[in-house]
């Protein structure tokens, strides 16, 4: 019986060398890549691979990072969905190999098979171990095996794409909570100013020095003022709530540095690197990758389905009538069998498999190749807005200072009796204005860059926790 079991496993063994996988070999497609970015960079490393401390000089904002890299909701699903896909690729993966079951029993009694009647009593007791196994003869299960390997690759990058698109999160709210604690502060300043003025008109009103007019608008403009305070006030608590969900905890104060926006990060120049590595760095390319190399294996499975299937199977064991000598060898049973079943008329059903599997990987190839050109759009788009932005933040700052002179020499004025108060509350309201959108677009000249980080898809990682993380994708994967 050995020897025969011997045999049976090395047939089988022969059997899948010489075997071929079904379907075609996933090979990466190639894309148009530009040899360089339609703006202008400046040479040099990717930003993509700074560190992110050399960027942001706030202890606040690194803290608050790494809370939600701990706790937050949505990468807690992503890891949990890296552990589902390697059971999943390890649950595949053991179909290539031969199936033992033992099982024993003991029965007794007159039942004839076959018939009513009784008969005499009988006793059968039964030790035995089967060996089952599907040869791999079209590749079957090594395309399956295949396709969830891609897809545990894939889940992985899925858990790249959310702590990326996490980070940039976290970085961009608490911008603006630092943004919208600048425009407070700005509103109040104003709020006090324009009630100063309006107590100042409503008294020369009384003297009757000046018409109804001018105090009902400066009632106007301190409304105004008033309106702005309280529609900043609920920008600021929705970003809260927003930011703690992030951090994973419920809605509450949210920690974070005095000093602004303007001195949060200070870099010149932004090295975008080669667009040729932006393929190899983003996580949504690779993935993309990998899930086509997952659907691509699946054509092999479906294909194979089309062709007849072998399965060994093997038996060995003790069997008797009589428990006192149930051991003895004259009791050993055991058998070899061979089983070959393949569809004759299907009325189509396994071809139409193949056509399914083939549409669904050319929507797949269309997928990665979208996903490859809008990342290059997403570069370029954050390299538009960093100079802009930037050009715009120096402008804002101009208008601010040409603002206040104009305010203050309008207050000169109206005091002087040289021209009306109309000319006053429009300076007033220009320079108001021009303070909240130079607050705003210094945030926005920030988050541009934090756009650039993750467009380019940087890690935000030191060397250790690069080297941790390839660790980790190569525990996620069993050998082959």
């Amino acid at each position: 019986m050995k020897c025969c079991l011997r045999s049976l496993l090395l047939a089988a063994s022969t059997i899948i060398v010489a075997s071929c996988a079904m379907g075609p070999d996933y090979e990466r497609p190639e894309v148009p890549v530009p040899e360089t970015y339609q703006s202008e960079t400046i040479p040099g490393a990717s930003f993509a691979n700074l560190e992110w401390w050399e960027l942001f000089d706030d202890a606040v904002l690194v803290a608050q990072v790494e809370t939600a890299l701990i706790n937050n909701k949505e990468l807690a699903i992503a890891m949990a969905r890296i552990e589902e896909a390697r059971a999943s690729l390890g649950f595949v993966r053991a179909d290539q190999f031969p199936n033992l079951n033992a099982g024993a029993g003991a029965a007794r009694g007159n039942v004839i098979p076959g018939a009513v009647v009784p008969g005499s009593i009988n006793e059968t007791f039964v030790l035995a171990a089967n060996l089952s196994f599907e040869v791999d003869l079209w590749g079957k299960l090594r395309r399956s095996t295949e396709a969830a390997r891609a897809e545990l690759l894939a889940t992985v990058e899925a858990r790249n794409v959310v702590t990326i698109t996490l980070i940039s999160d976290v970085a961009s709210i608490y911008l603006l909570l630092l943004d919208l604690d600048e425009r407070l502060e700005i509103a109040r300043r104003t709020k006090v100013t324009r009630q100063d003025s309006l107590n100042i008109i409503e008294a020369r009103f009384d003297k009757g020095t000046v018409p109804l007019i001018d105090v009902n608008q400066a009632q106007i403009e301190l409304a105004d003022a008033v309106a702005e305070l309280f529609a900043l006030e609920r920008q600021l608590g929705l970003a809260k709530n927003s930011l703690n969900v992030l951090l994973g905890r419920n809605p509450g104060p949210v920690s974070r540095s005095q000093h602004g926006v303007a001195a949060t990060l200070s870099i010149p120049e932004i090295p975008a690197g080669l667009p040729s590595e932006l393929l190899e760095r983003r996580p949504d390319v690779r993935q993309a990758a990998q899930q086509l190399a997952a659907q691509t294996a699946r054509i092999g499975v479906a294909e194979a389905l089309r062709f007849p299937s072998l399965s060994l199977t093997g038996t060995l064991g003790l069997a008797s009538n009589d428990l006192s000598g149930f051991l003895s060898s004259s009791n050993k049973v055991w058998g070899i069998s061979a089983d070959l079943l393949g569809p004759v008329f299907d009325a189509g059903r396994n071809k139409s498999r193949v056509e399914a599997e083939r549409a669904r990987t050319e929507q797949l190839l269309n997928n990665y190749q979208l996903t490859v050109l809008r990342s290059f759009q997403e570069v370029e788009d954050a390299l538009i807005e960093i100079r802009t932005f930037r050009m715009e933040a120096e402008a804002r700052e101009a208008q601010v200072s040409a603002a206040q002179s104009a305010t203050r020499l309008s207050r000169a004025r109206y005091d002087g009796g040289v021209t009306s108060y109309l000319e006053v509350l429009e300076s007033e309201r220009s320079l108001f204005r021009a303070e909240l959108l130079a607050s705003a677009t210094r945030r926005e000249q920030v988050v541009s860059i934090i756009s650039l980080y993750k467009a380019l898809g940087g890690g935000w990682a030191t060397e250790e926790e690069i080297t941790e993380a390839g660790s980790f994708i190569n525990a996620a994967l069993p050998p082959e």
